[in-house]
């Protein structure tokens, strides 16, 4: 009768007898040396565990080591390459290029076509009939208009009329020149009175009545005659007052109607700013050079 174990098998009977002192033989294996030899390979696993993760620790350190000295080494052997990019480079001081130069004085602005029409200081330019009403036609757009008659003159009152000539003189008028333009039957003289500078042209523009005197002649014949209506009109530019006046060569009264009256004086005085203005200029462009010509 067994207590929970395994029935083994009983030895077979021999016709022998037993050593009296033999031990007793049992069908029991023995429980004790079993467990024994259980624990001792439970044991060698956790060695042969602890040891394997205790080795792999040291070979993961060693490959760490060993990268760090291998980084270490690079860093050494690279150093001049890691200052040049890690940084800003630094420029060789031993060129021999001429290096570039900047003045920090700022150019002088170019000369202003208006200081040399505004006085008779500066305005030096010669002056005639001829170089302020070039040519044999004036075109604007697409008008043409012949050129008549010119005229220059020191005595500015007989070259105006119905008072202007007393406002020319009473401000200092020192020349009149005068043009005549005409297109389609529509006549325009102009005068252009020089003065000693600017604020005595601009008085005698806002101080204007009565009007420049008609020049008829070379090919225009006479209009705007005392019995007749015109259109005069007043303008200044730097030390120039310039005046127009425009009608019929047919003896017409003009009227507020008459556009091509008023676009005729448009035109002409149009043209007169523009040519004051290109003296202005073209003496400028004459100062702004001269230090490089020596004036020439």
């Amino acid at each position: 009768m067994s207590f929970g174990g395994p029935q083994w098998p009983q030895e077979p009977h021999h016709s022998h007898q037993q050593h009296p002192y033999a031990p007793p033989q049992t069908g029991a294996p023995d429980w004790s040396a079993l467990a024994e030899a259980s624990e001792r390979r439970t044991r060698r696993r956790r060695l042969l565990i602890a040891g394997g993760a205790v080795l792999a620790t040291a070979l993961v350190g060693t490959v760490i080591a060993t990268a760090i000295v291998s980084t270490n080494k690079a860093d050494d052997d690279g150093a001049n390459l890691a200052d040049t990019t890690s940084g800003t480079p630094e420029l060789p001081t031993d060129t021999a290029k001429p290096q570039p130069s900047f003045s920090s004085v700022a150019p002088p602005p170019p000369p202003n076509p208006m200081d040399f029409i505004s006085t008779a200081q500066k305005d030096k330019a010669p002056l005639s009939a001829d170089s302020l009403f070039p040519g044999k036609k004036l075109t604007m757009g697409d008008r043409v208009y012949v050129k008549g008659a010119t005229a220059s003159t020191t005595n500015c009152a007989a070259a105006a009329e119905d008072g202007l000539g007393a406002v020319l003189e009473r401000n200092g008028c020192e020349r009149v020149i005068r043009a005549t333009y005409e297109r389609d039957g529509v006549a325009v003289t102009v005068g252009v009175a020089l003065f000693e500078n600017q604020a005595a042209a601009v008085k005698a523009k806002e101080q204007a009545q009565g009007g420049i005197a008609p020049l008829a002649g070379s090919g225009v014949n006479g209009f705007c005659q005392s019995q007749t209506v015109c259109l005069r009109r007043a303008n200044s530019l730097g030390r120039y007052a310039y005046f127009t006046q425009a009608g019929f060569t047919s003896g017409k009264k003009v009227t507020k109607a008459d556009e091509t009256v008023f676009k005729v004086s448009d035109d002409v005085g149009t043209f007169t700013f523009n040519q004051i203005y290109a003296r202005g200029r073209a003496q400028a462009s004459a100062a702004a050079t001269a230090p490089a010509t020596g004036g020439q």
